[in-house]
């Protein structure tokens, strides 16, 4: 009984190391502040480990966890929807540690890129995130944010068509998104 916990923890502690840089960015660029990403992930990652048993042996574990993630910012942010659409203090947004691979680090401006995207309503940079950043199918996007296809396109494109309007922005939507 030991040995099975003990190689589950394991599994859940590799499983940790070795997506801790994508649910990071996936939190930042869904809360907007370094902090606030912190957070949501570490009680994301509390709730998984209680259901690990579940998790890890489901076909796509990293698919669980960030719809975990996901769920776990919608419930936080529904009341304070408001508040939290249009952010006092971007200080934050500075402070998020650049993945060297991550294409949004490469942007002209990243600060004034991430200001516009947490500027966006909570499903539209949802669908953004999750479908440009992380490089999900609009599928693989449906199923994180528990809505159809369809709705992933439509939030998508009102997410993107409002971040090239803001003027300076243009450029860079379309040098790190599809076009």
């Amino acid at each position: 009984m030991g040995d099975r916990k003990q190689a589950r923890d394991e599994e859940f502690q590799a499983f940790v190391i070795g997506r801790w840089p994508r649910l990071m960015r996936t939190a930042f660029l869904l809360t907007g502040e370094q902090h606030a990403a912190e957070d949501l992930v570490q009680s994301t990652l509390e709730q998984v480990y209680v259901a690990w048993r579940k998790v890890g042996s489901a076909d796509e574990p990293e698919a669980y966890v960030r719809r975990v993630m996901i769920n776990a910012h919608a419930r936080r942010h529904r009341r304070r929807l408001r508040e939290f659409l249009a952010p006092k203090d971007d200080s934050g947004l500075a402070h998020e540690q650049p993945d060297t691979g991550d294409r949004i680090a490469q942007a002209d401006d990243r600060n004034a890129l991430l200001t516009a995207l947490a500027e966006l309503p909570a499903r539209q940079r949802e669908a953004v995130v999750l479908r440009y950043w992380e490089d999900l199918t609009e599928t693989q996007t449906a199923e994180a944010m528990g809505c159809s296809v369809g709705a992933v396109k439509s939030n998508a494109a009102k997410g993107i068509a409002k971040l090239r309007a803001i003027p300076g922005l243009a450029e860079t939507v379309t040098q790190g998104g599809r076009k």
